[in-house]
């Protein structure tokens, strides 16, 4: 074992979190040193260098692996999945069937949530949110500056664009509804009935 949970708990939206504690040197990470907060042992693997720090959590049956690193104020839970070498920092939040994967990086004020994928290189901060899209490659973020060149991913009732530089974006197909023989995307039909209906 690299760590255990502590005695030192606190709540967090009803549930109770333990700060954790090195067992052994791994990584940058000392015996001894204490982490950030975790409700169960399932939240942060036992194997690799991965490590949840100062006031980070991770709950729900979220899962941190690899050498993945959680920091700062940053929230991993519902059943999100943060490994390989990605990092989870500031005060960002990843949660839902979210992962986060790669070399990549969510920080600022960043959420990913949904079914979201982020992967590679991918870096997602600033106020950027995304749900859905699977992200591979680029720099995504918010911001109301339009002078930069970008491209926009997502826009959420929030009023937040998610925005891009160089972006990688991965795609799943479609899917197809055929009607009178005719195959046509849902999307085609949910714009047909919404500019029927306005």
């Amino acid at each position: 074992m690299k760590y255990r949970l502590t005695k030192t708990s606190k709540d967090v939206y009803g549930k109770i979190l333990y700060q954790i504690e090195a067992l052994k040197d791994f990584g940058d990470i000392k015996k001894g040193d204490l982490g950030g907060w975790i409700e169960k042992e399932s939240n942060l693997s036992q194997e690799g260098n991965a490590w949840v720090y100062g006031n980070a959590r991770v709950f729900g049956d979220a899962q941190v692996s690899g050498d993945a690193q959680v920091s700062g104020d940053a929230q991993v839970y519902s059943d999100a999945q943060v490994s390989g070498d990605a990092w989870v920092s500031g005060d960002a939040w990843v949660s839902g069937d979210a992962q986060v994967s790669g070399n990549a990086r969510v920080s600022g004020n960043a959420q990913v949530s949904g079914d979201a994928q982020v992967s590679g290189d991918a870096w997602i901060y600033g106020d950027a949110r995304v749900c859905k899209q699977k992200l591979v490659r680029g720099y995504f973020y918010h911001t109301k500056e339009k002078s930069e060149k970008i491209e926009r991913i997502e826009t959420y009732y929030d009023g937040y664009e998610t925005l891009c530089k160089n972006p990688e974006v991965e795609i799943e197909e479609e899917e197809m509804i055929e009607i009178d023989g005719k195959k046509i995307s849902k999307s085609t039909i949910k714009e047909a009935l919404k500019n029927h209906l306005t």
